[in-house]
């Protein structure tokens, strides 16, 4: 699915895009990073993971990104940060729930190690600000559908025939999740990466779970329970606090972004 979605990427794309001259190594590397060990290895992992545990252990890049943009970036986060990433975090697993016990311990370690790799790929990002963002998503998608065309001929069977059998639903599923999350999604998240210190964008990513539900609710007819509820209250007023600024900035003034996001 991953080598079929960036193909979609890199096909809307590269019509649009000048190549990365000068930085073709840096981008390159990116889309191992965050093409082949973040998607690769998270899509593995979840096969054997509960969707629970999947949540909140995904929930752990933002803090292996933040941990990244300290020692390689210098980037500062005070206190109030890690208190907020803290309540947000908890706020998560109230959502997530308590997990049932069936996960495979290799399975949660790899979907750690992808979760690793995306904390390390928003370093690479926000080093990589000078490209566009669409570049960047044209051209990690160019780069990382052949990998994983690759991997899916090593490690899987029956290519064709799922390609052949396979209706409108999951061809939407992909079209989606090229268009929606890889284009759109991910072509802004670039941006402010690019734009902000990754401090103070990635906790924004704690939202994740909150518009799952509310997608799960319209889409689906799920209960909200009280609990999750509480949950979604709970992670909002974390990223509120994470991104609170004491001291309104004037015009003109820098953000803390631009300040290494030392706040």
């Amino acid at each position: 699915m991953m080598a079929v979605r960036f193909t979609i990427v890199a096909l809307v794309l590269a019509w649009f895009v000048r190549p990365p001259t000068g930085r073709w190594r840096a981008v390159f590397l990116l889309s191992i990073t965050m093409g082949t060990f973040h998607f690769g290895l998270f899509f593995i992992g979840i096969s054997g993971v509960e969707a629970s545990v999947a949540a909140i252990v995904f929930q752990l890049g933002i803090v292996f990104s933040v941990l990244f943009a300290r020692l390689f970036l210098g980037e500062v986060f005070g206190v109030r940060r890690t208190i907020g990433m803290v309540v947000a975090f908890g706020g998560v697993s109230l959502i997530a729930g308590i997990p049932e016990g069936s996960s495979n311990i290799i399975h949660l370690l790899i979907v750690m190690t992808s979760m690793v790799a995306w904390g390390f790929a928003a370093v690479q990002i926000r080093q990589l600000r000078d490209v566009p963002p669409m570049t960047l998503a044209a051209w990690i998608a160019i780069f990382s559908a052949p990998q994983f065309f690759v991997i899916s001929a090593a490690l899987e069977t029956g290519q064709v025939h799922a390609l052949e059998t396979a209706g409108a639903l999951a061809w939407g599923t992909v079209v989606f999740s090229a268009l929606g999350a890889s284009i759109a999604g991910y072509g802004l998240w670039y941006y402010l990466i690019g734009k902000y210190a990754v401090s103070a964008i990635m906790p924004f990513a704690f939202l994740n779970p909150l518009f799952a539900i509310a997608s799960s609710v319209v889409i689906l007819g799920e209960d909200l329970s009280p609990v999750r509820l509480t949950g979604a209250a709970i992670t909002l007023a974390g990223v509120a606090i994470i991104q609170w600024r004491p001291h309104p900035l004037k015009p003109g003034q820098p953000t803390s972004g631009s300040q290494h996001g030392s706040y």
